[in-house]
């Protein structure tokens, strides 16, 4: 008589990746996706293929993340559209999005590669990393070398297992593998503008700095986009005083100016990438009415935001009323 066969070991549920509405209001606005960790303790962390991740790792509609992602193409076509940039796909290639910043696919065919998902939770105990993964916004990243290439794709294959083998430690050593991921990125060729350098290394600075990112990470969540500074003072602990001291250490820029440079990229997503009108938009980013939206982005772009929509290729059903009426 053969012995009984032992119990398969149980499952273990994946983090996944909802949609849900990025605000009260127009079911036409931006979607936002949530990594969803299955269980509390489990670490809110996602890496495999595009297959393994699933559709949305391909999602050719424009949508946000709560998260981090790290896209590594090595096969394939597309053009990947992050904000208002179009990057075509050349692989190997390597992309970060960080959250509020809207991305999607176009024209993509079989591409294949690995996808790493992460919360901002999951990078508390590496403030060093979260601020690595903050600067490498606005630009994408290409291997200098095969060598380069191989080393890109042997750290992922490692994160890969060791999610798929699971286990309590296992938080400690995917955070391994992402420092070494972003050490590898960071030493990659850059496409698209420099990041500004970090500021001298002084406790004084570290804190601004760390004020400072966290601000830029507050201006990227689209229900505060319009709110004054001392509401952003008060989500991250300090006092408008000692924000308005602190941002411009860091970035050599005010509060006030960052979050006027939220607005208006805020505003131009919702109007290339949305049919929400002009009046929507402006009440959608706490503007008192559509006239002085209207008179306030093009004292910042130069155009009006009809002529800026229709200057983007937005298409425009003329028997429809018109996209600018209030």
């Amino acid at each position: 008589m053969s012995p009984p066969r032992p119990p398969d070991p149980p499952t273990r549920r994946a983090p996944s990746v909802r949609s849900r509405p990025a605000a009260a209001g127009p079911p036409s606005a931006l979607p936002r996706h949530d990594l969803a960790a299955p269980a509390p303790d489990d670490v809110p962390f996602a890496v495999g293929t595009f297959d393994e991740i699933g559709p949305l790792s391909r999602a050719d509609f424009p949508h946000r993340h709560t998260f981090y992602e790290l896209v590594y193409v090595t096969h394939g076509r597309a053009s990947h559209v992050i904000d208002l940039d179009a990057h075509p796909v050349r692989p190997p290639h390597l992309f970060v999005v960080t959250p509020g910043q809207v991305h999607h696919w176009q024209d993509q065919r079989d591409l294949r590669g690995h996808v790493l998902l992460c919360a901002a939770e999951f990078l508390l105990t590496f403030p060093a990393d979260r601020a690595a993964l903050h600067r490498s916004r606005h630009r994408s990243w290409r291997p200098r070398d095969a060598a380069q290439a191989g080393r890109i794709a042997t750290l992922l294959c490692w994160a890969t297992a060791e999610y798929r083998r699971g286990g309590p430690e296992r938080g400690g050593t995917l955070r391994a593998y992402l420092h070494l991921l972003l050490t590898e990125v960071l030493r990659s060729r850059p496409t698209g503008p420099a990041p500004d350098p970090p500021p001298e290394t002084t406790t004084r600075n570290r804190r601004a700095a760390a004020i400072a990112r966290r601000f830029e990470e507050l201006l990227a969540e689209p229900d505060l986009v319009g709110e004054p500074p001392r509401a952003y003072a008060r989500r991250i602990g300090v006092s408008v005083r000692h924000l308005n001291d602190a941002v411009p250490l860091a970035t050599g820029t005010t509060p006030a100016r960052l979050i006027r440079r939220a607005r208006v990229l805020e505003a131009k997503r919702l109007l290339a990438r949305t049919d929400l009108t002009v009046a929507a938009i402006a009440d959608r980013l706490r503007f008192a009415d559509p006239a002085y939206f209207c008179r306030f982005f093009r004292r910042e772009v130069g155009d009006s935001p009809g002529a800026f929509r229709r200057h983007g290729g937005k298409h425009h059903d003329h028997a429809l009323p018109h996209i600018d009426a209030p």
